[in-house]
């Protein structure tokens, strides 16, 4: 075929991409049919008019707002670059006098806003010094919240002992804060103390309490208390209050980290039965534990029939899908979609992207995206340039693969553990075992210690080559160091053994003695290794869990509106 170009509509867009449609208009992706499947990603070099700068026109009151408004940016970006408030806004001040409320009031507010609690921690106490600030209940809890978000149990006890002392009366938010300042700290059993305590004798918990400490159960892996709590939120007869929908996405996040997906899918239809609105996370939810591409392109069609809006992590997670599924004409037609939607690429998004075409051994479709970041002020981090590495590694382009690898020094990063690991695993695919070793000694002289993949990938190299007794002894070594050999290393060294000799070896090291399950049942292939080994590469390979790609991790709280 010539050319083969994809419809796009973004409420119509099916994930049905093999269906293909020709049109006239070349604005997609072509496919070219070769000795392989190839995308042509040179059409993402076009950039999008949402990506491109646009100048604010500003509109200020008169003369004296605009230099009031220019002087408390300038502060800000001065407090930021030196990464401490106190001692800007101390220079602020003339003649000890006060400094204006609406400066305090407006950096809190904006800190708060970006989440930088340690600055607004920091303001507050210091305010708290100040014989020309009247500090208010509502500074005490802004205070607290922020320890609380620091996860500092500490501060945020000695906070509420004096709130205490003065006579402020007990808060929901205040005890609220306390208890995520337990949960942050590693103090589950404190937290959950403060949640019983808040239930038998006050203050009331909100939805907020709820939503927090089922977060902290989640995090702690006490599913079962976490769950239990939930199911009496679900018994209208004795709940509280009704479960909303971030209780309900926090527990589609804990069936899916406690791998029970049968009751996520419940989770999701209990939603429904209840009236609580669903929205793209929710969805985003559900993707993110699906491996199988169509069922993770189902379920992106029935949020479009439930008539919402896809999101970064939406198309994200989809891309991943294809990707994994070395469907790479339509992961980039669904990174196209996304663009041509308005959608603004994470630097996530890109490196999914690229590890779709890493996976293939795509090179050439690899550098454009690697490209087309730099063009989107989404810079390459080190996830980044380990993916892209691992595309010339998978083409078993050792030459290019040392090439980007001194470019990667070059451009100010350092190699870690999966870099190496990267390399290593791509000379033991070209059966070159004396740089393999380089590598590893070249690794260990910078003081990085090997990971379980690197010590499977050596036992391999080494066994392929006939050489058992040296797979053997790279067994052992995993285990030595650390790393009890897992189901994957111990299924390669069986599958290694020839001799009977050796295959009672393998059986032995392998916890097989009696030879039940036989030699060489258990083989990995190395399309598998592929895919486990490039995971490890991968940025975060749990979407889900990343509350700034706004998955089902919980959202800012309502409760700091009111500090606003």
């Amino acid at each position: 075929m010539d050319a083969i170009q994809f419809h796009h509509s973004l409420l119509s867009f099916s994930s049905n991409l093999s269906k293909a449609k020709v049109h006239e208009n070349h604005c997609f992706p072509k496919i070219h049919n070769r000795r392989r499947l190839e995308v042509v990603a040179h059409g993402m070099l076009a950039p999008r008019k949402f990506m491109q700068r646009r100048r604010k026109v500003e509109v200020f009151k008169d003369a004296e707002d605009e230099a009031n408004q220019k002087n408390w940016r300038r502060l800000m970006n001065e407090i930021d670059e030196a990464g401490s408030a106190v001692s800007i806004l101390r220079s602020q001040r003339i003649k000890n006098k006060a400094l204006p409320r609406d400066l305090v009031l407006g950096t809190l507010v904006r800190f708060k806003q970006l989440r930088k609690w340690n600055l607004v921690s920091e303001i507050l106490e210091w305010l708290r010094t100040q014989h020309w600030w009247d500090i208010s209940e509502m500074d005490f809890m802004m205070l607290i919240i922020a320890y609380g978000k620091l996860g500092d149990f500490n501060r945020a006890e000695r906070v509420l002992g004096y709130m205490n002392k003065k006579g402020y009366p007990p808060s929901v938010i205040s005890h609220t804060a306390l208890m995520e300042a337990y949960g942050k700290g590693g103090q589950c059993n404190k937290a959950e103390a403060v949640f019983r305590r808040m239930q038998s004798s006050g203050p009331e918990p909100s939805a907020i309490t709820y939503q927090i400490i089922l977060k902290v159960f989640v995090e702690s892996d006490k599913f079962e208390d976490a769950e239990s709590v939930f199911e009496i939120l679900l018994d209208d007869k004795i709940s509280p209050l009704k479960p909303d929908q971030k209780m309900f996405h926090m527990m589609i996040y804990m069936y899916k980290k406690a791998g029970n997906y049968d009751k996520a899918r419940k989770t999701l239809a209990k939603m429904a039965e209840r009236g609580v609105p669903q929205s793209t996370v929710t969805f985003n939810s559900l993707m993110s534990f699906e491996t199988n591409y169509k069922e993770v392109s189902n379920i992106y069609d029935q949020m479009q029939r439930a008539g919402l809006r896809p999101d970064v992590v939406s198309y994200a997670l989809l891309i991943k899908a294809y990707g994994k599924a070395r469907r790479i004409d339509e992961a980039l037609a669904v990174f196209e979609e996304m663009l041509d939607a308005g959608v603004r690429p994470t630097r996530k998004s890109y490196n999914i992207l690229l590890d779709a075409f890493a996976i293939s051994g795509m090179i050439e479709e690899a550098r454009t995206v690697f490209k087309s970041m730099r063009r989107d002020k989404c810079a390459p981090d080190i996830f980044s340039y380990t993916t892209m590495l691992s595309a010339y590694v998978n083409a078993s382009d050792m030459d290019g693969a040392e090439r980007f690898f001194r470019r990667l020094g070059q451009d100010g990063f350092e190699p870690n553990v999966v870099t190496y690991g990267t390399l290593i695993k791509g000379y033991a695919k070209v059966n070159n075992l004396d740089k393999m070793m380089e590598k590893y000694e070249e690794m260990r002289l910078k003081g990085i210690k090997p990971n379980q993949t690197i010590f499977t990938t050596i036992m391999d190299a080494y066994g392929k080559n006939t050489d058992f007794g040296s797979a053997v002894i790279w067994f052992k070594e995993m285990g030595s160091c650390g790393f009890p050999p897992d189901q994957k290393a111990k299924n390669i060294l069986l599958s290694l053994a020839k001799t009977t000799k050796e295959q009672e070896e393998a059986n032995e090291l392998a916890g097989l003695a009696d030879g039940g399950l036989g030699v060489g049942l258990s083989k990995i292939s190395d399309e598998d290794d592929d895919d486990d080994d490039h995971e490890d590469g991968n940025e975060d390979d749990d979407l889900s869990a990343n509350a700034d790609e706004k998955t089902i991790i919980l959202e800012e709280e309502p409760y700091l509106s009111i500090l606003q």
